[in-house]
């Protein structure tokens, strides 16, 4: 896995990227309410503005981590946004995207990193 400075993970599956925030981000937000998420099919540049996350604190937006395509969304966080405080690392991933440069991922922090980053 990889990590972003925004506290986004990314994990390769092959050609396909699965990406969601990481429970830091998860406990900072508090109680997730609400999950706006992005189109099937659309396509995307870095650092675009493509998820809406609303908690009891705040709002706050995702950015895409990589240029290419949505080419999945998880539908289960629109009736179930408190998944992303249960298990923001697992099931409550946002969106899984085609990248149009592979190569982008690796620009990102290991987990190692990460962690050093939070602490």
């Amino acid at each position: 896995m990889k990590f972003t400075e925004e506290h986004e993970w990314l994990r390769s599956e092959g050609d396909i990227v699965v990406v969601g925030i990481t429970e830091h981000a998860s406990t900072q937000l508090g109680d997730v309410v609400f999950v706006e998420l992005p189109e099937e099919g659309a396509t995307v540049s870095k650092d675009d503005e493509i998820v809406v996350i609303e908690s009891v604190k705040a709002a706050s937006d995702i950015l895409a981590p990589l240029d290419g395509e949505i080419i999945e969304i998880n539908e289960a966080l629109s009736d179930e946004p408190s998944k992303v405080n249960e298990d923001p690392m697992g099931e409550a991933w946002f969106f899984k995207m085609k990248p149009s440069d592979p190569s982008q991922v690796e620009e990102y922090m290991t987990e190692d990193e990460y962690n050093k980053l939070i602490s």
